[in-house]
């Protein structure tokens, strides 16, 4: 059988299946701590098992191990399917997952350990970090070779959101990443002070920007037109929508440093970038939920269909509720708080990982040569479990937010505080008990598709998909 003529599955089927699989783990670790945040003694005294350790593991686990498996396979279907031909070369996209599960796994290990760098999104330590590159390197090769010998000539929308998304997590990467190694599993950062925070939020804000916005956008223009059987409502707005939000979102990271020693002008820019972010980010949302005109009576049945447009409503929400909060007068009241909390969940619960799941929901059954899912029910369930846990998540951390905010903002006619920050504390603690529930029920649906994805691929080889042989024409 000749290999160039059929897509390359194997990979795709590969990180779909990593997607699922640390999603679980992720989630896991979220409700662990979670939990600690109400009844601390969890902890067990065990240092590798407190909050401090394993907070940043449940961020690595939920971004670059769930997430990014997730772009993977998506980007990997994708730019196959839409250039109709395979993949440039099947060893370094198969490097690419091993190296990448690599990644994770050193991420396990050595993060409650201890071993970071104490940066937001960028913890894992100096040899780590340079796999990363390498690994991602390999996937710009892999991505852009066959973007390069497409035998299409279009370049289809949602390639250019994966291109912008590995272009700019490249760039990213490397400048947050520069260190100065000390010992294997020591480093200090290339910057200093204020210079250091400024980089730092540049590289974190536009994590959130290009891995959990513009990579999760190029889902959004595959997979819901395919769900739907319908056109994109307007491809002219999705050309506009990419430009406008590449270049808009590297500006507005300083909004995570209002009120520090960054200056005040570059504090400025970075708000009035994030409310220009406002037009592009609404307008994706506008296009993706308009391409179900005359499809909506679909929502009735199709719970993956269910899944890609309330991620949308979600996307939206987020959209709306950050450049809000980057107002310098709204941050004042939100910062510190745990109304972040809120902001930063529903954008990674209800749009990341309600797209994610439709996406990979899509995908399965047809990696496996099938027509749908082991069981639709189960997905349905899956939907309603975690759309409960997702209200139930940020209304608690929403009000517990602006609850913290009041008082510690509230001061005596004498000009003492109001309230201690113990009291503080005590009163947020009912909320945090509602978040736990919530992001356990939220887990439950990752256990739910876990079986669902299991019952679907047990006992099935990987389906082949031959390359149109008319595609040649189209050069």
């Amino acid at each position: 059988m000749d290999l160039a003529q059929n897509y390359n599955y194997k990979i795709v089927k590969q990180f779909a299946i990593a997607t699922v699989v640390w999603g679980i783990v992720g989630m896991l670790v979220g409700v662990i701590i979670a939990a600690q945040l109400a009844w601390p003694a969890l902890n067990l005294d065990i240092p590798w098992l407190t909050y401090g350790r394993l907070r940043p593991l449940h961020t690595n686990a939920v971004i670059f191990a769930f997430g990014i498996s997730g772009l993977f396979a998506t980007s990997y279907y994708v730019v196959q399917r839409t250039c109709q031909v395979r993949l440039f070369s099947d060893k370094l996209a198969a490097f690419t997952f091993w190296g990448w599960q690599a990644v994770i796994l050193s991420a396990v290990v050595t993060l409650p350990l201890g071993l970071t760098r104490g940066k937001e999104y960028a913890e894992l330590e100096w040899p780590i970090s340079l796999l990363i590159a390498v690994v991602w390197v390999s996937y710009a090769v892999v991505f852009f070779g066959t973007l390069l010998t497409r035998k299409v000539k279009h370049v289809y929308v949602a390639n250019w959101f994966f291109a912008g998304y590995i272009i700019a997590v490249t760039i990213l990467h490397v400048v947050n990443a520069a260190s100065m190694p000390a010992t294997l599993f020591k480093s200090y950062s290339a910057y200093s002070g204020v210079q250091d925070a400024m980089i730092q939020w540049w590289y974190g804000h536009n994590a959130v920007g290009f891995i959990l916005t513009a990579g999760y956008l190029g889902m959004v223009y595959y997979f819901i037109p395919k769900q739907a059987e319908r056109p994109v409502y307007s491809y002219r707005l999705s050309i506009v929508h990419f430009w406008a939000l590449i270049f808009t979102y590297m500006w507005a990271g300083p909004h995570h440093l209002h009120y520090t020693a960054l200056p005040d002008w570059t504090q400025s820019i970075g708000m009035v970038f994030s409310l220009i972010l406002l037009a592009p980010s609404w307008g994706g949302m506008i296009n993706g939920i308009m391409t179900l005109s005359g499809a909506w009576h679909k929502l009735r049945t199709d719970p993956i269909l269910k899944f890609m447009i309330v991620s949308l409503s979600f996307y939206g929400m987020a959209t709306f509720e950050g450049p809000m909060m980057s107002i310098k007068t709204v941050n004042a009241l939100s910062h510190y708080t745990d109304w972040g909390i809120a902001h930063v969940h529903g954008g990674a619960l209800g749009w990341v990982g309600f797209i994610t799941m439709g996406s990979i929901y899509y995908l399965l059954p047809r990696l496996a040569g099938q027509q749908k899912m082991y069981s639709t029910k189960l997905i349905d369930l899956h939907f309603w479990v975690a759309t409960i846990g997702i209200v139930l998540y940020i209304a608690a951390m929403w009000i517990a937010g602006v609850m913290q905010g009041l008082m510690w903002r509230a001061v005596n006619a004498d000009g003492t505080l109001t309230y201690t920050f113990v009291e503080g504390v005590k009163a947020t603690y009912p909320y945090y008990v509602v978040r736990f529930f919530g992001g356990l029920l939220y887990l439950s649906g990752m256990c739910v598709m876990g079986y669902n994805t299991w019952m679907t691929l047990r006992n099935r080889e990987t389906a082949v998909a031959r390359i149109p042989a008319l595609a040649a024409g189209h050069a």
